[in-house]
């Protein structure tokens, strides 16, 4: 007889006959009455009011029966803790039991039950199950202290849990070891700022022992273990690499698709000339193409895996294009995902293969699956220019077909195409006009009218054309108006005398008869063009367009290479990271693939990588955002990827000065010593990393014998060097704005470090944690230098005082003001935004003392209208006392001369991305106000230069 009699009776009282059946003599008839108790719980009826009853029955040596009253147990201990109490007593005895399954029975079931009040009682039983002599008691255990850990983290770190967790790493039996670090990952998991992984050499070849002799999901969490260690070299990794290959022939695919992810991460530090390195390239490709014969929903898995491998090295499937052509009871999903992969392995080699299966797949008759097609042919014209002919004469004999979608599809590909490869195949155009009346898609629509607009002087009947759009102008798509309002313009701009009526129609249906804003500004803009300078239209107008590139679709570096890290998880299927769909902490991990460093490259030489490589290789500093905001509001406030160290005295390279060079362009051959100072090495040229440029000479040469120089009579001992001055803290984000958390701060630089010294208080009345910070892109290229480290929780009414260093290699963007610098920090409530101003000495470096002659050279050479004079008032200091002030803060006095009485003295300062400011202060002894002249090729800056001098002189 089958248990689902139990599931079958609807008798009324029942809980009654239970209650007699539970306290009944007879062992057989107590079980029966507890696998109905367990069939009603299951379908959802309400049998707490058994509790007692049920708990009674737990002292029995069946383990059928117990079970069953464990299920019972952890259902209801959460609705009835106080009732939950009475079992721990069998609990503690049942972890003592001879038989090793009733002991990991009594401590999975602990793990179990969630009730704060019982946990205390649970820790002697499980501190002995960790230490049982039976591993099968042991592995249970292990994943125990996960499921407490969840429960009381504080608990566990005091009874010292963790530490018997890491010792059962090393445990004989491997699937102790796998539990042990499935059970320490989940727990590094929620709490990303604990080391508790802490692998070693050592543990990592323990962990490889164990893989080959687990069960297949111990494998997959000891390879997901592996994938998060960093090793030191070339020479370690390859030898993981070596031992992990074995799992790429397992049957499971989740095994192959976590091997596959530990070998592309560990890939990254072998060099491209090594046998090896082609080696695994060729014994990745087989285990890939083997999870495409398994059923369709682990195909489609696979091929969003093979679809980043695919973008992130090609090479590895590059000669498998045959196992992703379509087949014809393929769903539409894995379809789609087929194509998609079979365009980015599209090259010259095998195009004609791929041509002639896209337009098999243009005359099937699933509809999404044919457009798909049609676009990729269009694709592969865009990214294998020797194709391109072939496509188009492809793309014109679906057109021929008059098949509706075929042709809308083709129309818009083909409006690509015109784009890539402008004055080419222009001759089509004809034929495309003939299918203007059939186009009922916006998308369709737009692109035919951006080609007879494009187009116009080769299109006889451009303005009947146009004019037959514009008849239904209210009723198309935002998309359609738009591009025919810019599409009358050029052709009133090629053709004015033709269509000056048609002009002003579709202007005033976009201005005075649209709601659509876009739409409306637009018209504005080209109504006024027209009306004040058809000159200029026609330059903005029918500029010459850029031509597009061949994917548009690749996903950026950055997040491709996150993403490379989390093969065979669900961000590889969505193709996001995890803190774009998984909340709390788990989601803000950050996960990177380790820096490039091949035996061959040396870190001595940067131009010596290899020259084939592309240029996503590069390390990028900061991943760049579209928009203003977009790098604060994307929350992924995991640490900032710092950037290479700088030197003391260096000049950044790699962030795009926006502000003007530093003094490339002087006169004569003094220029050239300075060129070098600025710009660093030739061989640097295209790295991001920071140049030490030459040091200036601290004694200056012998005076110039004409012009400006007899003015110049050096002052002896020009002053000693102190710390750079730094502010007062100030409050940045007051505890209101920020849901209780209060920061004040200020900036400082010393021996040529830039640090933000911060303190954060806890007003609120919870406990905050898992700080994080980041910054938006600014002028300078500010950046935090490190993560912010916060090692303890921040208890309420508690301040932390923590200095955070900075280093000037972030991305750079033009703010206003100048110094402004907008900051987001997130913690366990939410991310909170302020911004705040810099001020400008702290990036003034060491090395910006100008020798006389290219002072003098230079100060000529910048043109007048870039002076600018101010006025600092309230200064009671002499001379000397100015100097020394002010070259603790790295502003350096070349020369000091008394001319009629006033003294003056000629600075010079360098800031961090290589711009120099020269400045002539001027000060009347008895009175307490200078004159401050200052000189830069960059103008912008020295209204924050002057605002340093004032700030420094009078603290």
């Amino acid at each position: 007889m089958t248990d689902s009699k139990y599931f079958t009776t609807t008798k009324k009282g029942e809980i009654f006959e239970l209650k007699a059946e539970l306290n009944s003599d007879k062992k057989e008839k107590k079980k029966e009455a507890v696998k109905k108790v367990i069939a009603s719980m299951t379908v959802g009826k309400d049998v707490s009011a058994l509790f007692p009853d049920v708990v009674n029955c737990m002292q029995t040596d069946n383990l059928e029966l117990k079970k069953l009253v464990y299920l019972y147990l952890m259902n209801y201990a959460k609705s009835q803790p106080d009732m939950a109490i009475m079992a721990v007593n069998t609990f503690v005895k049942d972890c003592e039991d001879p038989n090793p399954l009733i002991r990991a029975l009594a401590v999975r079931t602990m793990g179990c039950i969630r009730v704060d009040k019982i946990t205390e009682y649970l820790c002697e039983p499980l501190r002995k199950c960790l230490k049982d002599e039976d591993p099968y008691v042991r592995k249970t255990a292990a994943v125990c202290v996960a499921k407490l850990h969840d429960i009381n983290a504080q608990l566990v770190e005091d009874q010292g849990f963790l530490d018997t967790l890491k010792d059962l790493i090393s445990d004989s039996n491997p699937m102790v070891v796998a539990n042990a670090v499935a059970a320490l990952s989940e727990i590094a998991e929620s709490h990303p700022s604990s080391n508790l992984l802490d692998l070693n050499p050592q543990s990592i070849n323990k962990l490889l022992t164990a893989l080959n002799e687990c069960t297949e999901w111990g494998q997959i969490f000891i390879l997901d273990c592996l994938a998060n260690y960093m090793p030191k070299d070339d020479r370690e990794a390859q030898s993981i690499c070596e031992r992990v290959t074995p799992r790429l022939s397992h049957a499971n695919s989740a095994v192959v698709l976590s091997a596959v992810k530990v070998l592309m991460k560990f890939m990254e530090m072998l060099s491209k000339d090594l046998d090896y390195y082609g080696t695994l390239l060729k014994k990745l490709a087989p285990p890939l193409v083997t999870l495409l014969s398994a059923e369709p929903e682990l195909q489609y898995v696979a091929l969003r895996n093979i679809n980043l491998i695919v973008q992130k090295r090609p090479e590895i499937l590059k000669h498998e294009m045959k196992v992703f052509f379509v087949k014809y009871n393929d769903p539409i999903y894995v379809k789609l995902e087929k194509l998609d992969i079979m365009i980015r392995l599209a090259s010259q080699a095998n195009i004609a293969q791929v041509l002639a299966e896209l337009k098999e797949y243009a005359t099937e008759v699933d509809v999404d699956f044919v457009r798909k097609a049609v676009r990729a042919i269009g694709r592969c014209a865009i990214k294998v220019e020797q194709s391109a002919e072939r496509c188009v004469s492809t793309l014109l004999d679906l057109i021929q077909t008059k098949v509706n979608y075929v042709v809308q599809e083709a129309i818009v590909v083909i409006k690509d195409i015109f784009r890539k490869y402008p004055n080419k195949y222009e001759s089509v155009i004809a034929t495309l006009c003939e299918n203007l009346d059939s186009l009922d898609e916006p998308e369709a629509r737009a692109a035919m009218i951006w080609i007879v607009g494009e187009y116009a002087e080769r299109i006889d009947n451009a303005d009947e054309l146009l004019e037959s759009f514009l008849e239904g102008f209210h009723d198309e798509s935002t998309q359609v108006q738009l591009q025919l309002l810019t599409a009358i313009v050029k052709l009133f701009l090629k053709k004015p005398t033709e269509t000056q009526e048609l002009v002003q129609q579709v202007l005033s249906l976009a201005t005075q008869d649209s709601d659509n804003p876009d739409l409306r500004d637009r018209g504005y803009i080209y109504w006024r063009l027209l009306s004040t300078d058809p000159v200029a239209a026609k330059e903005v107008v029918l500029a010459e367009k850029p031509l597009i590139s061949e994917e548009t679709d690749l996903i950026e570096p950055t997040l491709l290479d996150e993403l490379i890290c989390y093969i065979g998880t669900l961000a590889s299927v969505y193709h996001k990271p995890p803190s774009a769909f998984v909340e709390g902490s788990r989601g803000s991990v950050h996960k990177s693939l380790p820096p490039r460093t091949g035996s061959s490259e040396s870190a001595e030489s940067p131009d010596a990588a290899p020259s084939g490589a592309p240029p996503s290789e590069q390390p990028a500093v900061i991943p760049t955002q579209g928009d203003l905001l977009g790098d604060l509001l994307n929350l992924d406030l995991g640490p900032p990827a710092s950037g290479p160290p700088v030197a003391t005295s260096s000049v950044q390279l790699g962030a795009v000065d926006l502000l003007g060079g530093g003094l490339d362009s002087l006169m004569g051959d003094e220029s050239e010593g300075l060129r070098s100072d600025v710009g660093g090495s030739p061989a640097m040229g295209g790295s991001s990393f920071a140049a030490p440029s030459a040091v200036m000479p601290a004694t200056l040469g012998p005076p110039l014998s004409s012009g400006l120089g007899d003015l110049f009579e050096l002052a002896g001992g020009v002053g000693t060097l102190s710390g750079s001055y730094v502010a007062p803290r100030t409050v940045w984000l007051p505890a209101m704005k920020a849901k209780g958390l209060e920061i004040s701060g200020t900036f400082s630089r010393q021996a040529g470090a830039i640090s933000m010294e911060l303190s954060l208080t806890n007003k609120a009345l919870q406990v905050m944690s898992d700080f994080a910070i980041q910054f938006n892109r600014n002028s300078f290229g500010l950046a935090p230098a490190a993560p912010l480290q916060i090692h303890a929780p921040l208890t309420p009414n508690q301040t932390v005082e923590i200095s955070l260093p900075l280093n000037t290699v972030g991305s750079v963007m033009k703010m206003d003001p100048l110094s402004n610098l907008q900051v987001a920090v997130k913690n366990n409530i939410d991310v909170f935004y302020f911004s705040t101003l810099y001020p400008l000495h702290i990036l003034f470096v060491e090395d910006g003392k100008m020798e006389r002659q290219m002072f003098l050279a230079t100060w000529k050479d910048i043109p007048n209208e870039n002076e600018a004079q101010f006025q600092i008032k309230d200064c009671p200091l002499n001379a000397d006392a100015v100097s020394s002030k002010l070259q603790g803060s790295n502003i350096f006095t070349i020369a000091k001369r008394n001319v009629e009485g006033q003294d003056m003295l000629y600075q010079s300062l360098k800031l961090t991305n290589g711009i120099w400011v020269l400045a002539e202060l001027r000060i009347q002894p008895g009175s307490p106000s200078f004159t401050l002249s200052l000189k830069c090729r960059a103008p912008e800056v020295s209204q924050c230069v002057y605002q340093a001098y004032e700030t420094i002189l009078k603290n």
